[in-house]
């Protein structure tokens, strides 16, 4: 077999059989097929498709280029949800820590944020002392004892899906939808959880830009966890507007902290508690109306603020911070943004005020570049609020004292109108 062949085929819109998929996939990732021609390929794929069941071939290849997650000696059920991304997303920190409080097991392994959209460790390398990178045993030992351990990717796990992303990101392949489903459903995979939700964003501040889209995406991936032996479904979520009030590392990890202590905002509150009650309901724990009160008792009991206490305890984090957010260091310096004129927010490029985050310093452009924990942006009003001109809408929040770019896209992609806009649901769609 030649990778020449391979790529031939797809390019003259062949279905590549499964024998040829395992063979670019593992040619790829010892070194034996190089970059260019995988290029070629991506290209084709990226032109002409793949089918469901060349998809699900490429996913179960891209979970098998490398490791899975030991989850021998782990007991009870294990589950995890996986988002999309999108800007102030930080329900993870309040999701998985409701459900393991109810007696889940959460061997979560998360990413790094890149761009305008955020990443689970970054926010929680934000509190003192977190440390994201346990040994195997540590990890086995922290699920068993707390129920929930949250840790950076293994690069062992399916590394195939790395080494693709790569590829894509510098050869303009990233936006097909059998792409990005084997990717988002490779490494789901390779962390082989009985039970998984996911969370597809759409929106100005998703991937997926509209409903029609994040629905098959979300069709897609769930098809293939199907295939897999997988309990899973996924919730179509709403990311034309910010989630919570929180863009930035610490400051998310505040907002958490807050939803998790009782006082979170109506919108983060809602979304969590519909993925934990959806998790609960794949691991048989009752109805889906039993399932959404259990989880709204664990938040409400603080059973959840404990769970998630105890696992910052122990990966080595300040248990402290999470009892007293004062704690977390704030940023030097600070400025407010006012509305230019009075009337109604009719809506926000969220996609935009994720950029602003990122210009004062709380993202990243290149995995290699350092993030100030303390930079973001606070919202204090939102799609449907009424605002006076003058009235502060939002404040910023750096350490270099660099606003005025930030300031500038922040007005620039807020619409002010006379009318006021229609209130959106933000829970869209269910696939299952």
């Amino acid at each position: 077999m030649r990778m020449y062949d391979i790529i031939k085929h797809k390019r003259d819109g062949g279905e590549l059989t499964n024998e040829e998929i395992d063979f670019f996939i593992n040619g790829y990732v010892s070194g034996k097929v190089p970059d260019y021609q995988v290029s070629a390929l991506l290209m084709a794929i990226y032109f002409n498709g793949m089918t469901q069941r060349e998809t699900t071939a490429l996913t179960f290849a891209i979970r098998d280029s490398g490791d899975k997650l030991d989850t021998s000696g782990i007991s009870g059920i294990r589950a995890d949800k996986h988002s999309t991304g999108g800007v102030g997303d930080k329900t993870s920190l309040v999701v998985m820590p409701i459900v393991a409080s109810l007696g889940v097991k959460v061997a979560k392994m998360s990413g790094r944020g890149l761009g305008h959209t955020g990443g689970t460790i970054d926010k929680l390398e934000s509190i003192e002392g977190f440390n994201v990178d346990v040994s195997a045993e540590r990890f086995k030992r922290i699920v068993n004892d707390v129920g929930l351990s949250i840790v950076g990717q293994s690069t062992s796990l399916a590394p195939a899906d790395k080494l693709l992303y790569a590829l894509r990101d510098v050869t303009a392949t990233v936006d097909n939808m059998p792409l990005i489903a084997s990717s988002i459903m490779g490494k789901k995979l390779a962390a082989d959880d009985d039970c998984i939700v996911l969370d597809v964003k759409t929106g100005s501040g998703a991937f997926m830009k509209t409903v029609e889209d994040s629905r098959r995406l979300a069709e897609l991936c769930v098809e293939i966890g199907k295939k897999a032996g997988k309990k899973i479904s996924a919730l179509i979520t709403d990311m034309n507007v910010p989630l919570g009030n929180n863009i930035g590392n610490s400051l998310e990890v505040i907002e958490a902290i807050q939803t998790l202590s009782g006082n979170g905002p109506d919108d983060l509150v809602e979304i969590c508690l519909a993925l934990a009650g959806e998790i609960l309901f794949l691991c048989d724990m009752g109805s889906r109306n039993e399932c959404l009160s259990l989880a709204k008792e664990a938040l409400d009991s603080g059973k959840a603020l404990k769970t998630f206490a105890a696992m910052v305890e122990a990966q080595g984090g300040n248990k402290n911070w999470i009892y007293n957010t004062d704690l977390f260091p704030t940023a030097k310096y600070a400025m407010d943004v006012c509305a230019p004129k009075s009337g109604y927010i009719a809506g926000v490029d969220t996609e935009g005020y994720g950029q602003a985050s990122l210009l004062l310093g709380a993202g990243r452009n290149t995995l290699s570049d350092k993030i100030d924990y303390a930079a973001g942006i606070v919202l204090k009003s939102k799609p449907g609020d009424y605002v006076k001109a003058g009235e502060v809408i939002a404040t910023l929040y750096s350490n270099t004292n660099n606003f005025v770019n930030a300031k500038e896209k922040l007005i620039a992609y807020t619409v002010i109108s006379d009318q006021r806009p229609l209130k959106r649901a933000l829970i869209l769609d269910r696939v299952e």
